[in-house]
């Protein structure tokens, strides 16, 4: 699947949601149980869980009645590529800086 970086940056760009995907990197949660770890409530959860869905950084699963989501590993790679290009290009720039300036000398007199 191919993901759109700038969907998965403005996912995570809302506090719930950059939450919601703190929880699911220590593994599957139901509803539930994000729900009961963050000041938000039931619904709200599921809302954002929704948008984390439709831009693919997770994934759920029925069990029984219950909605338990996981984060698409492919998903985070993604955006920790586009994170390194980010920064990579950053560097890049600071090392033109810095290699283009240097110290005023003192004149000779």
């Amino acid at each position: 699947m191919k993901y759109d970086s700038n969907a998965l940056m403005v996912a995570l760009a809302d506090p719930t949601r950059e939450q919601i995907v703190r929880l699911l990197l220590d593994g599957e949660h139901s509803v539930g149980d994000i729900a009961a770890q963050l000041p938000v409530s039931r619904p709200a959860v599921s809302k954002h869980l929704r948008l984390l869905e439709d831009c693919g950084l997770v994934a759920f699963r029925s069990e029984g009645t219950r909605n338990v989501y996981s984060l698409q590993p492919d998903a985070i790679a993604a955006l920790r590529d586009e994170l390194n290009r980010m920064w990579e290009r950053a560097l890049a720039r600071f090392a033109l800086v810095a290699n283009n300036t240097s110290p005023k000398k003192a004149s000779k007199r």
